[in-house]
């Protein structure tokens, strides 16, 4: 493989999740390559396991995300870069040098991206090379972004199979949740949810809806599900109508072979996906995100435990603040009581960090009901949280809200 068109000093955009091109990357580790190479990475835990620091000692890592096997790297060549989606999308148009893709053909033989599309066009947009392993080992969605080969500058060719997202366990309080967050939704709206047990009880829970939308940033198999039982139709979105939007696909090989075949489930970049401007246009768009913790404020810690960085921003921000301005809109924290086997409280006095703002969120949910904390002044909000906490914690979490 040729690498000529690396040098000392270029930034380089990694894809990741599921699009990551891992076997290039194992190719490259093993090259030898230019000092003081500046990677980016927006990693997912269990998909990704490349530190790039550990490559070379002058070897840098910029990431909008922090994932477990980032935990050991040298904290002077890693950086982490508080950035939501759609800005980090704008961030990569400007001064990237080579762009590392996945790409695989189609059941028709045309190239495209691999089932990942959120950063891949401002990547591309930028770097000035781009290198991509062109993977057989699977057939390409349907509805991801074709790629000319001529924009090409290097092709490794692999056969291997993607890494298949276990199916998540559903427990008691994961059903319950999702009981309780289907109930807010409604005929016609359109949802987005992410990865986990509570995202999937909460999409098996919404048996019984009808023409629902999907405008994400993930498709997993539970959107499958609801999509081929007719569930999820598009039919009542202004824009995008009949298609089902998404920036990535996470799951398993059933779905990877269903969307080989599924058209209109259409990857788009983030600066569709997380863009509020596109957003608003969609009536009843329910944001549905995850939290560490939320105060009695509102406010929401999605990043931090303990002191220490466990993820990012993410995209949770973007589709919060968004769906305040579409018509109808709700954005929707769903979350567990407690950690740590009930030792500890999600609900707190206050968030160790505020990955979104207590103007961010309308209801908090958690296996004890729904807090609806819109329009409700700081004393209210504070009472409605307190009534959906974990029951040992309530007299505490009292004493903290009156002091």
């Amino acid at each position: 493989m040729d690498i000529s068109c690396l040098a000392s000093g270029q930034r380089i955009f990694v894809a990741g999740a599921s699009n990551e091109p891992t076997g290039l990357l194992k190719a490259l580790r093993a090259a030898p390559l230019p000092e003081g190479l500046h990677f980016i990475q927006f990693p997912l835990a269990g998909f990704n396991q490349m530190d790039f620091t550990a490559w070379h000692t002058s070897h840098q890592m910029t990431t909008p995300f922090m994932a477990p096997h980032l935990r050991d790297a040298d904290p002077k060549r890693l950086h982490f870069l508080p950035m939501g989606m759609r800005a980090l999308h704008d961030y990569l148009e400007q001064g990237i040098d080579v762009a590392l893709i996945q790409v695989a053909r189609d059941r028709q033989g045309r190239l495209r991206l691999g089932p990942n599309a959120d950063f891949a066009a401002a990547a591309l947009a930028s770097a000035q090379f781009v290198l991509a392993e062109c993977n057989a080992g699977f057939a390409a969605p349907a509805g991801c972004p074709p790629i000319d080969e001529a924009r090409l500058d290097v092709v490794f060719h692999t056969d291997r199979p993607l890494f298949e997202m276990p199916a998540p366990r559903i427990d008691e309080t994961a059903t319950a949740i999702g009981q309780e967050v289907a109930a807010l939704i409604r005929d016609g709206d359109c949802i987005q949810t992410g990865i986990g047990a509570i995202p999937a009880a909460i999409l098996a829970s919404l048996k019984d809806r009808n023409d629902l939308g999907l405008h994400g940033g993930l498709i997993d198999d539970g959107g499958m599900e609801l999509i081929r039982q007719g569930i999820v139709t598009g039919a009542n979105k202004p824009i995008d109508r009949g298609r089902h939007i998404t920036g990535m696909a996470l799951g398993s090989s059933a779905l990877l072979d269903w969307l080989a075949e599924a058209p209109d489930v259409v990857f788009k970049g983030a600066d569709h996906t997380h863009e509020a401007s596109v957003i608003r246009q969609l009536p009843g768009f329910v944001s549905i995100n995850s939290a560490v913790e939320v105060d009695l404020m509102g406010q929401v810690n999605a990043e931090m435990v303990g002191g220490r960085q466990i993820s990012g921003t993410g995209g949770s921000v973007d589709f919060m603040r968004a769906a305040k301005f579409s018509p109808g809109g709700r954005s929707i924290i769903a979350m567990t009581a407690s950690a740590r086997r009930g030792a500890a409280s999600r609900i707190v006095p206050r968030v160790e960090v505020a990955t979104a703002l207590r103007t961010d969120v309308d209801i908090v949910v958690t296996e004890y009901g729904a807090a609806q904390l819109k329009n409700l002044p700081l004393a209210a909000r504070a009472e409605a949280l307190i009534a959906i906490a974990a029951p040992q914690f309530r007299d505490e979490l009292r004493r903290a809200a009156a002091s």
